[in-house]
Parts: structure tokens; C-alpha cells; sequence
């Protein structure tokens, strides 16, 4: 390359400048290389002046702030209202997270969610709402050449919503869907007991939404919600993007100052005791991993030691460079993750919250590692080099936390909703800057108290290196999750009328002594299978290896799918590899096989078997007898022809797609197989709804079963 061409462009001077620096010749001008790296000088942080939006207040309270961003032509505008979850009355829990979807998806009075979804879509926009703790949100994201069309549907679904009932009805479905799977994931119980702890199950900061509170709410509740909470005085919206701030505001002003204003949302008085120190635990079979928690009160954000809990959470549970992490962790080889700190919430105080996750086997180990390393916060305060560490960790992801306009105006709508000054976003370098380490010792003696301590363990017990007892008493925790309306009372002993009805299914069976020789049961069936998604035909074999074994094949014009089922083992294989069922899947399965006919029939003499006829029922033409079967925690209910003993219709509860339902079988075209009486037809319905049928080609008793047709398919190695 000839010089002249060097000296053409700047790109290629620079380029020059960096190949001197590989052959060790430093160019004319340049800085000395440092040859260590601890050498190296950090500049200081340049000063932060954000660009501050405009707030504007209308005459009716509501409260606005405007931020120009014009690097692409997009508008985005949120309105939070005050008025959240810790407001809605313990026995509708759930209210808000109902509210929160449905408000989007139910639309307005002029058109429904689905043409909102329509007229959205077109135009490449989007309105969305949801439910908090202390708010519910109304957003809008568009171009700027729609603004006018995608603000109007926004203020109409703000002032005048319809939450129109089928709407609600989903919202709740896919609420108890969640309810029903709250138990398979180990870390989020964790998490929600934890915070029952820390502020008592009761309280509205800890509350969770159950069957019972989801279906107590109603459409007017939703309706009550909104006159209660939605109006201008209790409402800070925020817009950013490309526009003009003058404009935007006598749009604005347009829109709102019409809009009268109403009663002031009441701020929820509550009380936040110290949670009972000890050690509890919840009991998880079908885990190898411990999922710990330590926590006690914490405080507020307005606390004067701010600054100083900030730096000393740094210092103790924030990050890879933190204590926690280095000696739990890097060192000692105990968590697979562990954190935490002093919670600091807005309006009301937060948790000491110490998060592990370990495996079975080292969980006492890792529960004294962290109090050891409670213990040494305050033994060994914090070092120079730790203290400088936090620091620049805090500062340097600050500028992440607000490297935009539309984050600036976020953390300024934060500081207005909860009463903060807004230039506590200017003070907070500063603030941090000026923690020394005496401030971090300060904070720790203060608010960290191991004898406030309230130890959490969710694992499986028979695996641990020791007993939690060498902690303390240890508290189970029922994690149960209640049924719909609470639970009737049930008998506690059999009938002679339930015993007497029992012997004749089971010589309708076959006779006991035949019931007693299955072991293995075989069958191919082909069904029709129903959801709110569609039908589907499917091929199933199906193995079943009483008492508590499970293996299902199904094929499908998409493919196929294996599920298998045993205490040990619960998992399902497909064409892209093997997972483990959920708990509650596992749960269900095995709760289905306890009242497979063939295994209450095997289990007629167990003193846990309960059986009571309850009366006659009409199936169709035929008059049934009622049997209510309960044995293992399972249940089901028989309408049995008095006859012949056979089973007609079985009655029990199952998980549909939105939370727990009624699952009703009828039985027909019952035929011999190897001296057994069984049905070859059966017609499901869900909630009242089909749910499909199922008409059985070929029933096997007894065959030869490989045992490894129910181990889990060890995984591919990896390349």
C-alpha cells in the first residue's frame, strides 16, 4: 500500500497505528502500554445529566411527563394507576391479574378484543394491560404516523372498558392453569413460601390466588375495580418518542382535562412483624437439588442508609465478585447459584432474602456455609478493595440501567408514583460514592440479623448430608393447594351397603381370585382426542404394570410421543429427546391408576380403602347404584349396574386446561378377555364438555413385560 493511500483516510491511520502497536512500536504521540493490568489507570465516571422530560399536571390531578427521543419514529406511552393486589380482599385473590387481561382483551363498549386485535395488527401497533402489587398499567406502542389512530383506542380502553364475560372466563382459565402447576417448580416454591414467611401467609404482600378466590370474582367486581381506581387524579402517564413536546402536550391536554376527577386511591395500611425464626421445610420427592431461602424483615427505600445497604448488598450477594458467590460458590463448590441481600422496596419495607440452590447432598453444608458467611459480614468488614469493587460494579451498571430516554422517563414516573424527589436520579452517584466502609459495617451490624433468621429448605429430606433438626425444630409446610368450594366432609369407614356393591363389581370383573392374577395389562386403542385447540385422532398402546406403573405410546399424523410413569421415574420422549414430567402430571397419573377398577378390585381388603353407596342415579335408560371410592388419596365415583356389577360411568377430578375440573367416563361394549369382563368403549367429557372417546382393538393380560421399557433414555452425548 503506497504512503500516499495511508494517508488518505483516518480509518487507515488508526489501522497503521494499531500494527506499530503489534510490532511493540508505540506511534508518535501515543500513551506508554502498562505492563501490568493492575497498573492500568481508571478514568473517572463522567458527571450524569439525563434529559429530563417535561412534567405537566392537569387541573383534575392527573399527572404527565414528556420525553422526545427522535432517533426512530415510534411513540410509546404508559398510564400507571394506583390501586394494585395488596387492595383486593383476601377471598378474591386474584382479582387484579384478572382485571389486568381482561381489561385488554375484553375491549369497549364500540368493539371487542378481538377487533382491537384486528385494528392493531394493521397498523403494526399494540395496547396492553396488566395487573401489579401497588398499580395496574395501560401501555401503547406505535409508528408516528398512527399515533392519532392507536391513542384514541388507547384513551377509549382507558375510560370506557367492557370486560366482557367470555373474556374474564379465560383470564380465569389461564389462571388456574397456573395454579394447578404452581408446585412443579421447586424455585418458585421457594420463592412464594418465602415470602410467607417474611410477611405471614395472610398478608397482602404474600397472599396467592387460589380456585375458590379466582372464581368468587365476577364481571362487576372487574367493573367495581375500575369507578374505583381509574381515574385522572390517580393516574401518571408517561409518553416518549418522536414528537414535538408542545404539540404532544395540548394533545394531551385534550384528551384528559375533560375528564373529571375522581376519589383519591386509599393507600393500604399494613402491618410488617418480624417473621417466627426457625427452620421449615417442604417435603419434594421428585428432586435432587435443595432450593434454600434465609429471610427476615428488611427496609424501605427512603431509609437514610440507602446508600450504604446498596453497597454493602454489593459486597456480600450481588455478583460474581461478591462473597456469597466467591467463597459459596467459586471455593467451597456448594451452589449452583447463590445471592442476596437486604430488600429495599418504594413504599414498604422489603425482605433479607439469602437465595441457594444446592444439591440434596451438600444442603446442610451449604445451609452453615451461609451462615458462616452472615457471621463473617460482620466479623471482617469489608475490605478496601471489596468496597472499591461494589462501587464501580454499582455505577458501571447504572449507566446500563438509564442509557435511554424512554429509561430515564421510566425511573422519573417511579420517583412520582411513590413520592420520591425527582432528582434523586441525579443524587444517586453521588450517594453511592460517598459510602465509606464504616457506612457497610454500619449497615450490616444493623440489618442483618442472624437470630431474625427465617431458614427455608424445599428438597427431598432422604437425601441430605444431615437432618435440617441440627439447625432447629423443623416446621413442614403443607404446600397442598386447596380444592374448588374447600373439601365436603368425607366417611371415615366403609359401608355395608359400599362393601356389599364393591363385591359385586369386582365379581362383575371376574371373581376375585382372577381380579388378584393380573399383573400386566396391554391394550391398543384408537381415539378421538378433544381440547380448545382442536381434535385429533391418535393410536395409543398402553401398558400398565400394577401397582404403579405406567407406559403410553401415542402416534399422531405429527409423530410420536412415549409417556412413562413411575415413582422412581416420571418422564415423556419425543422424536426431540427425553424431559421429566411435572409433578403434578406425575401426580395425576399415579392418582389415575388407584382407581383403575382392576386395582381398587385387588385392594378390596385394605383397611385404607374407603367405599359408600350413595343412592340410585338415572344413566339413560338404566338405573345405576352410586359407589364413592377413596383409597391412597385418590377418589372416584361409580355408577354401577346393580345387575351385573359393571361399572357404567366413573366420576372424578382432573386438571383441564383451566384448573381443576369434573372428568366423566362412560364405559360400554363390555366383552371376555382371558376371563375378565372389561369395557371396550369409552366417552369422555371434561367440564361438561366431550373430551373424546376411545374404542379399544385388543386387550392383553399378563404379557411379557422388559423392564426397561420404563427407564429413562440416557441422554446423547455431547459433541
Amino acid at each position: 500500500m503506497s504512503a500516499r493511500r495511508l494517508s488518505s483516510t483516518k480509518g487507515i491511520r488508526l489501522a497503521a497505528g494499531a500494527t506499530l502497536f503489534l510490532l511493540g512500536v508505540a506511534p508518535v504521540g501515543a500513551q506508554p502500554v502498562a505492563s501490568d493490568w493492575k497498573a492500568i489507570q481508571k478514568p473517572p465516571l463522567r458527571s450524569f445529566q439525563p434529559q429530563q422530560p417535561r412534567r405537566v399536571v392537569l387541573p383534575n390531578g392527573m399527572v404527565i411527563f414528556l420525553q422526545e427521543d427522535h432517533e426512530l419514529p415510534l411513540l410509546r406511552g404508559t398510564a400507571r394507576i394506583r390501586g394494585g393486589s395488596r387492595e383486593e380482599t383476601a377471598e378474591k385473590t386474584g382479582l387484579v391479574s384478572l382485571y389486568g387481561q381482561a381489561w385488554r382483551t375484553g375491549g369497549t363498549k364500540t368493539r371487542t378484543g378481538d377487533d382491537l386485535d384486528d385494528f392493531l395488527e394493521a397498523r403494526g401497533a399494540r395496547v396492553e394491560t396488566g395487573g401489579g402489587l401497588d398499580s395496574t398499567t395501560i401501555s401503547f406502542d406505535c409508528l408516528k404516523d398512527s399515533f392519532e389512530e392507536v391513542f384514541g383506542a388507547f384513551a377509549e380502553l382507558m375510560q370506557a372498558p367492557e370486560f366482557r364475560e367470555d373474556k374474564l372466563g379465560l383470564a380465569k382459565n389461564q389462571l388456574n392453569t397456573g395454579i394447578a402447576r404452581r408446585n412443579d417448580d421447586p424455585m418458585g416454591i421457594a420463592g412464594r413460601e418465602a415470602r410467607k414467611l417474611g410477611y405471614g401467609a395472610s398478608s397482602p404482600y404474600a397472599r396467592t390466588p387460589e380456585y375458590a378466590s379466582v372464581a368468587a370474582v365476577t364481571r362487576e367486581d372487574l367493573l367495581r375495580w375500575h369507578r374505583t381506581y381509574v381515574h385522572p387524579n390517580n393516574i401518571i402517564l408517561g409518553v416518549v418518542g418522536d414528537f414535538d413536546t408542545k404539540t404532544m402536550e395540548a394533545r394531551l391536554r385534550k384528551a384528559f382535562s375533560v375528564w373529571p376527577k375522581g376519589p383519591a386511591a386509599v393507600r393500604l395500611e399494613a402491618q410488617f412483624p418480624d417473621p417466627k425464626p426457625g427452620v421449615y421445610f417442604v417435603q419434594k420427592d421428585d428432586v435432587n437439588q435443595s432450593n434454600i431461602r434465609m429471610v427476615h424483615m428488611g427496609t424501605r427505600r427512603d431509609n437514610p442508609d440507602f446508600f450504604a445497604i446498596e453497597v454493602m448488598n454489593e459486597v456480600f450477594g450481588g455478583g460474581f465478585s461478591a462473597r456469597l458467590f466467591s467463597n459459596v460458590r467459586s471455593k467451597k463448590g456448594l451452589a449452583y447459584s447463590v445471592g442476596g441481600g437486604v430488600g429495599m422496596n418504594w413504599d414498604h419495607p422489603g425482605l433479607f432474602t439469602l437465595s441457594m440452590g444446592t444439591k440434596s447432598g451438600s444442603t446442610a453444608a451449604a445451609v452453615d456455609a451461609l451462615f458462616e458467611e452472615i457471621d463473617n459480614l460482620k466479623k471482617t468488614p469489608a475490605t478496601a478493595e471489596e468496597l472499591g469493587r461494589a462501587k464501580d460494579a454499582i455505577l458501571n451498571s447504572f449507566v446500563f440501567r438509564l442509557d435511554s430516554n424512554a429509561k430515564v422517563l421510566a425511573e422519573q414516573m417511579l420517583y412520582e408514583f411513590y413520592g420520591y424527589p425527582l432528582d434523586s436520579l441525579e443524587k444517586y452517584k453521588a450517594g453511592i460514592e460517598k459510602v465509606t466502609a464504616a457506612d457497610v459495617a454500619r449497615a450490616a451490624e444493623k440489618y442483618v440479623q442472624r437470630d431474625k433468621v427465617a431458614l427455608l429448605v424445599v428438597g427431598k429430606a432422604q437425601d441430605f448430608d444431615r437432618p435440617l433438626s441440627s439447625f432447629g425444630e423443623v416446621t413442614p409446610l403443607d404446600i397442598t393447594i386447596p380444592e374448588p368450594g374447600g373439601s365436603k366432609p368425607k366417611a371415615d369407614a366403609s359401608s355395608a351397603e359400599g362393601r356389599a356393591l364393591l363385591d359385586k363389581v369386582v365379581a362383575g370383573l371376574g371373581g376375585a381370585q382372577r381380579v388378584a392374577e393380573v399383573k400386566t395389562v396391554r391394550q391398543k386403542s384408537s381415539a378421538r382426542m378433544r381440547s380448545p385447540q382442536g381434535e385429533m385422532m391418535v393410536e395409543i398402546e398402553t401398558l400398565t404394570v400394577l401397582p404403579d406403573r405406567l407406559r403410553q405410546q401415542m402416534r399422531t399424523s405429527m409423530g410420536g410421543m412415549t409417556t412413562v410413569v413411575t415413582p422412581e421415574a416420571s418422564f415423556m420422549t419425543t422424536p426431540m429427546g427425553s424431559r421429566d414430567l411435572p409433578a403434578s402430571a406425575r401426580d395425576a397419573a399415579l392418582k389415575d391408576l388407584r382407581t383403575n377398577p382392576l386395582y381398587v378390585a385387588q385392594h378390596a381388603a385394605d383397611p385404607k380403602l374407603v367405599v359408600t353407596a350413595g343412592g340410585d342415579e338415572k344413566l339413560g335408560d338404566a338405573e345405576a347404584r352410586v359407589l364413592d371410592v377413596r383409597l391412597e388419596g385418590a377418589e372416584v365415583r361409580w355408577l354401577v349396574d346393580p345387575a351385573s356389577g359393571r361399572i357404567l360411568r366413573s366420576i372424578g377430578k382432573g386438571v383441564g386446561p383451566g384448573g381443576p375440573t369434573e372428568q366423566v367416563t362412560d364405559y360400554s361394549d363390555f366383552r371376555p378377555v382371558d376371563g375378565l369382563t372389561l369395557a371396550f368403549k369409552r366417552v369422555m367429557t371434561r367440564g361438561g364438555e366431550d373430551a373424546g372417546s376411545v374404542e379399544i382393538a385388543e386387550i392383553e393380560l399378563n404379557p411379557q413385560v422388559d423392564p426397561k421399557l420404563f427407564e429413562k433414555p440416557a441422554e446423547a452425548p455431547k459433541q
